[in-house]
Parts: C-alpha cells; structure tokens; sequence
C-alpha cells in the first residue's frame, strides 16, 4: 500500500502545446484493492450465469413454489449463495429478502403480487460513517411477449451479467472490512416497470438512508454490436443525469448562473468511476454518456435518481438487440435469444472488476469535505475556495480539481493539506471541485463548490 506521505503530493502532471492540453497521469494503486480486482473469476461469472439460466425462465410472475423453475427458485438460491458469502464473512454479511406488496396496474401486473428484492448489507466499521454504497443488477427476465411466464426465458446478459457482477463482488468484498456499509442488490420486477428498484429507493428515502452512490449494473456480458459489427471487449458505458429531478427553483436558478448542468452528484460519480476504474482495470476505458438511459428503455438506477440519489446505469459499450426480450427460436438460419454462449465471459470479468474497484476505493476513503464554498465576495482573476473537514475519519488532505468549461473530465489536481486553497486561474474560466484524500490514497467523492463570502 503506498501511503501519500511517501510520494508526497500526487498531481496530474501537465504539458501545454498550444492550445491543447495533454495530462500525463501517475497511477497508484493500494495493493489490497488490486488483490481484490484480481479475484475476480471469469469462470466464477459464467457459472452463476449458468446456475441462473437454468431455472428455465426468471419472469417476474412466474412459479414461486418450484424448487427448480421461476423467479422463487431463483432468489432462493441467490438468498442462499449470499449466505454462504456472510458464512465465510464471520458472519458480518447480513442477507435478508426486500419484499412487497406491487399492486396490480392494469398493464404488467395483472393482480397483486408478493415480490422480493435480495440484499446482502455489509456494515461499515465506521460508526461515524454513515454513507451507503449500492451495486444492483435484476434478476428478473423476459423473452418478447412480457406476459409470457411460461416458456424459456434465460435472460443470460439481461441481466443474469449485472447479477454475476454483483454476487462475485459479494463474495469477495464481504471477507474484508470497509468504513462505510456496502449494500448488494439483486432487485426484481425490472422487467415489469421497475418494481423492485421503485420499492427500495422509497424505502431508502423514507428510512433515512445515506446512499451515496448505486451502481446499477444491466446488460454488461457483451461486447458485440449488431448492424455495426462492432466487436469491443474494451470499453464499457455509464450513463448519469445531469439535472436532479428533486432540483428546486432556488437551486435551477444557482445552477444556471454557475452553469454547473454537468457537476450535479450523477456526473460527478461517473467521472470518478472512470478515474477509479482505469486506474484498477487494464485495458478497459470508461466511456460517460452524458444521459439518464438509452433511448426508448430504463433501467433500475432511475428510481433512485428519482429520490435524489446519485445513481448510474452501467452498461455494455455496443449491445446486440437480437440478444435481449427475444424468443429463443432460429429463424433463416439465425439464433435469437439471450443465451449463455453469447456472453463474453472476459468482458464480464473487466467490468465486474471495474464495479470492485470504484466501491472498494470509495468505501475506503474519507468522507466528503463539507461547505465547500467558492469565494465570490469581490472581483479577482484568482479562485478561492474553502471548506470544513468532513466527520468521521479524518483525512490525509484534499484535491482541489479543475477543469476546462467545455471539459468533461478533471484535468488538474492540487493537493493541499488545509481546508482552503487559492489558485492563479480564473474561478470564471474553470470549474473547480475538492475531494477528501487519506493517506492511502483513496479518494472521496467530488463536490461541487457553491458561490459564498
């Protein structure tokens, strides 16, 4: 583990060629968390995928008596898998079912239904850490009639992917420790309206909860793009809002004068994942679309953006349409269906190692410097920023970051060790933003300063 005390202050080291900007980055890696990312096992993805796949159909409404078909057979076994990952834990892990009662509406939902979210919570050692960091897939699955609860139905990247990810990250993060609690999620009723994840996002508003983050894994087992043939095992997209459905006039108004559209928590969490994430994953680039989701689908992450957590979709760079709410059927010679063989089990492993890594470093760090203020009390070609120490455990130092307008990534890093900074550039010509360093080098998340005196 390389302590900052040994490299000092860690920048972006930066050359200027005209009016171009080039950023030469230092990487440093805690070896713990490396450890970690490389536990994570192909085979051990593909065989949950599998496991999943043969209980012939994960539909929503479907058999909950079976021992060995439906959606109850299914969340069985996930339930009992994550208690054998709280076994090996010391029983820390605490693994419960999130059930409720969905109403019938008229449309996918024919009569009420009892439903049932797994989760596995494992505490954070930290009592004066509050945060909450959730990982998510569905294990829910359709073919193209989404009423049809009979027939085959493997869902094997829709989304038994982001399940694989989830429980393979269970596994391995539940046997070390953490400051903050991390929470894993298989949510059902994706499928079906976003059932589950509407279910967990009100309870977690209303019970209080500090989700700092939801990473909602879906459609992350393929790396082919059809009509495109596009074939890319190295590149994976997350999807984040940029404008909080909770925003209020007030806050429209300080968002527009600042023009920080692009720093709301949603952004500001995708542009760390990336940072994190190729720092820990070889030959894996993090691409950030700047929207909520695809065009004409949804996905689980946007019930908790609702709430106004900062939530994103995690999802495959190029998808394959022939693969997904399909038919199992052969038609002029062609397969269609969201089989296992189509799922690239090495792409799988990058992106379920790129989940491990952003949770682990956050989960490690200090928590977020508080007030963090801009100062605009006069007119100055400098920036002055200030800040108080977040609670809990305190931090080595933090990052004063900035960034270009027009630049969706941070560009610059300063490190300083006292809760104010000030810079020779303009606060009207970047964008600046501080995070709490510890002297591991795991950082928090970023926030945004607010104008002040």
């Amino acid at each position: 583990m390389v302590r900052l005390k040994h490299f000092g202050i860690l920048l972006l080291l930066l050359a200027f060629s005209g009016k171009r900007l080039y950023a030469q980055r230092t990487e440093i890696r805690d070896a713990n968390i490396s450890a970690m990312v490389n536990e994570v096992g192909a085979a051990n993805l593909e065989q949950i995928i599998k496991k999943l796949v043969s209980f012939q159909t994960r539909h929503t409404l479907s058999d909950t008596v079976s021992k060995t078909t439906g959606i109850g057979a299914a969340r069985t076994w996930i339930k009992s898998e994550f208690e054998k990952y709280g076994a090996a834990s010391g029983g820390r892990l605490q693994v419960s079912y999130d059930s409720f009662v969905q109403a019938a509406d008229g449309r996918r939902i024919t009569a009420p239904v009892v439903l049932k979210n797994v989760m596995a919570i494992l505490p954070g050692t930290d009592p004066n850490d509050k945060r909450m960091l959730m990982v998510s897939g569905h294990y829910d699955s359709r073919v193209t009639d989404v009423m049809n609860i009979k027939d085959f139905a493997p869902g094997a990247n829709d989304d038994a992917s982001g399940v694989a990810a989830v429980m393979e990250m269970c596994r391995i993060m539940s046997k070390q420790k953490f400051s903050a609690t991390l929470v894993f999620v298989a949510m059902v009723g994706e499928e079906q309206g976003l059932y589950g994840a509407t279910n967990l996002a009100k309870r977690a508003k209303e019970e209080g909860w500090n989700v700092h983050l939801l990473m909602n894994n879906d459609i992350v087992g393929n790396s082919y793009g059809m009509e495109t043939d596009l074939k890319d095992n190295k590149s994976v997209r997350v999807f984040s809002e940029g404008v909080s459905a909770l925003e209020t006039p007030a806050q429209a108004a300080a968002r527009q004068s600042a023009g920080t559209e692009n720093d709301g928590k949603a952004r500001q969490a995708a542009r760390y994942i990336k940072e994190v994430a190729e720092r820990y994953v070889d030959q894996l680039e993090v691409k950030l679309i700047y929207r909520r989701d695809r065009f004409l689908r949804g996905g689980d992450h946007t019930p908790f953006s609702q709430q106004g957590f900062a939530a994103v979709r995690i999802t495959e760079m190029n998808e394959d349409f022939n693969r997904q709410h399909q038919d199992i059927r052969t038609e002029n010679g062609f397969k269609y269906g969201d089989l296992p063989e189509y799922v690239d089990y090495n792409y799988l492993q990058k992106v379920t190692r790129m989940n491990l890594s952003v949770m682990a470093n956050l989960a490690l760090s200090a928590q977020e410097p508080e007030n963090v203020v801009v100062l605009t009390a006069g007119l100055t070609n400098k920036t002055a920023l200030k800040w108080e120490a977040p609670k809990g455990k305190k931090p080595a130092g933090y990052y004063v970051l900035m960034r270009e307008t027009t630049s969706p990534f941070w560009e610059r890093k300063f490190f300083v060790k006292e809760n104010a900074a000030t810079l020779a550039y303009s606060k009207d010509n970047y964008y600046f933003g501080v995070q709490s360093v510890d002297e591991d080098g795991h950082e928090s998340l970023v926030i945004t300063p607010k104008p002040g005196r």
